[in-house]
């Protein structure tokens, strides 16, 4: 009888996990733009950190998945370990809204809320992305609360009660509580399901609330075990954040056990006296728990820094050199963040195209040699940033919401053609470069011809760059303006050198450099309207 109340526990905890991570995945669709929001407002003001934690994590009902994106954040190099500090420290705060939905239960309302998963599921049917998104959060928050029934009928016979009352009288030691809290939430990964389950032992008895206060201590050390595990092969500051997440865990832990320990018959009653039910009691320790810990540690973030940074030393690789800049894997748990990171990851890599062009100019008239290690460099990173970025959007793009996914095909796009782009400016390169060995000149009206060209196609640089980062649809027809400068110029300038090798104005050994540069350029200018339209049209772009 034991052991089917026992697997009936352990089917209710699934059955709970998986109704939280549907209302998490829901909530996370229907407030993307909202975490994109709060994460854009980052700055060094510890309490908007703070609220920012919470904010993500009450959204994604998750302080482990919070976590594990901060990691992400900072292997990408976005945000710094002390923004990183104050996040983790307010998604303490973010998990004990489960808690609090939990002790729900107890208002004898729990029958009405299971009712939520039929309707969310119907609202799932029909073809609308923020009715689905709606749907996917109420039938979540239904199976939620069937999944504590299931765990309330697994405690109906006397006899598990009496067989968990046992237990616990012989295991009452303080310690040993919190050792059960972290294997116990270590083993499920979720600290809001071991309170969830916390909460009902109490609520039916099979548990004192003052030892389920030891064991809720417990829970908030074993959910690092996600952040822990994600630390795993990222670079050093990222596992520095990871090892800071558990020190401020465990510090907490450490400061309310010594207040807890001496005082627990004490808080108990207070407790009882000021909350009417015994769910209701655990849910606002674990509320208060978290509060009070978050700000008491919070002046000290600067200390739990050095401490991360003394622990993980600084071993800069190769491999860590080499990597996306905004973007890591660990944000594919949160689409709608990873989609604006990727954003940005491209911005980069169209401002280091444009400055490959603007080098290249400069090296096609000196064949200044000094610059090809910047070129080379810059080069290096476009390439590497193309390969990688499209491998992380195809992991992206089954996870996005139908939305966006026109969104993700215009990236696709934008980073193919940015990279060529890339490859013309090292063409240039490459062209000023072999004049230089070869000892020729563009002659002086050569020079102004191709000089002039660069700056209009620097110039659509500019409007392209404008119309990705800004969506500023109105300027299309601008760049389709200069793109026919553009061509008119090849036109021109091809017809004018023709007419200067015949009046023996311009060397014949120039012909194929000039040519060539002429036609790059016009090229870079087809790649840059691509850019353009393929932002506002990602199902292909204007020239082939």
């Amino acid at each position: 009888m034991i052991w089917f109340s026992i697997i009936a526990l352990l089917a209710g905890v699934g059955v709970f996990i998986a109704g939280m991570n549907m209302m998490g995945e829901g909530l996370e669709r229907s407030a993307g733009k909202g975490m994109k929001k709060m994460l854009g407002t980052l700055t060094n003001n510890r309490l908007a950190g703070v609220g920012v934690g919470a904010g993500v994590t009450a959204i994604i009902q998750s302080s482990s998945a919070t976590s594990v994106m901060v990691i992400g954040f900072v292997n990408a190099g976005v945000m710094t370990l002390t923004q990183a500090a104050s996040i983790l420290l307010g998604a303490n705060i973010g998990t004990t809204v489960t808690g609090i939905l939990v002790s729900l239960k107890s208002l004898n309302i729990s029958l009405y809320l299971t009712l939520l998963a039929f309707i969310g599921v119907m609202m799932t049917f029909i073809k609308n992305d923020k009715v689905k998104n709606i749907g996917s959060i109420l039938c979540g928050l239904g199976i939620i609360f069937i999944g504590l029934d299931l765990m309330s009928a697994a405690f109906a016979g006397e006899e598990i009660n009496t067989f968990f009352r046992n237990i616990f009288k012989v295991v009452d030691f303080p310690l040993l509580l919190i050792l059960i809290g972290i294997i116990f939430t270590a083993i499920i990964q979720s600290s809001s399901a071991a309170t969830g389950v916390v909460i009902i032992m109490v609520g039916e008895g099979a548990l004192t609330l003052e030892s389920a206060m030891f064991i809720v201590l417990g829970s908030n050390i074993g959910t690092c075990i996600t952040a822990l595990i994600a630390g795993i092969g990222t670079n050093v500051n990222a596992r520095r954040t990871a090892i800071m997440h558990l020190s401020f865990k465990v510090v907490g832990m450490i400061i309310f056990t010594a207040i807890l320990w001496p005082l627990a018959s004490s808080i108990a009653t207070l407790l009882r006296s000021l909350v009417p039910t015994p769910q209701m009691q655990v849910a606002w320790f674990h509320v208060c728990f978290n509060v009070l810990n978050t700000f008491i540690l919070l002046p000290f973030i600067k200390y739990f820094v050095k401490f991360a940074e003394t622990v993980v030393k600084d071993k800069k690789s190769i491999d860590e050199q080499r990597k996306l800049k905004y973007v890591d894997d660990l944000l594919l748990k949160t689409p709608p963040i990873a989609l604006m990171q990727t954003k940005k990851e491209i911005e980069y890599m169209i401002s280091l195209a444009k400055e490959n062009l603007v080098l290249s100019k400069d090296v096609i008239f000196t064949g200044d040699k000094q610059l090809s290690h910047e070129i080379a460099e810059n080069e290096k990173i476009i390439d590497f940033t193309n390969k990688a970025l499209t491998k992380f959007l195809i992991k992206l793009s089954p996870l996005v919401s139908s939305g966006d996914e026109r969104v993700l095909g215009s990236y696709f796009h934008v980073l193919n053609d940015v990279e060529r782009i890339g490859d013309h400016a090292e063409n240039f390169y490459e062209i000023g470069q072999q004049m230089k060995d070869e000892e020729l000149n563009f002659s002086d009206i050569a020079k102004a011809e191709i000089s002039n060209m660069f700056d209009e196609v620097l110039k659509m640089f500019d409007v392209a760059i404008d119309v990705f980062n800004n969506l500023a649809i109105g300027r299309l027809n601008e760049l389709g303006e200069k793109e026919n400068v553009v061509d008119g110029l090849k036109k021109s300038l091809n017809h004018g050198h023709v007419q200067r090798l015949a009046t023996g104005c311009c060397k014949t050994e120039l012909s194929a450099y000039f040519f060539s540069t002429v036609s790059g350029l016009e090229r870079v200018a087809d790649h840059l309207i691509n850019v353009g339209y393929s932002t506002i049209n990602p199902t292909g772009s204007q020239n082939a």
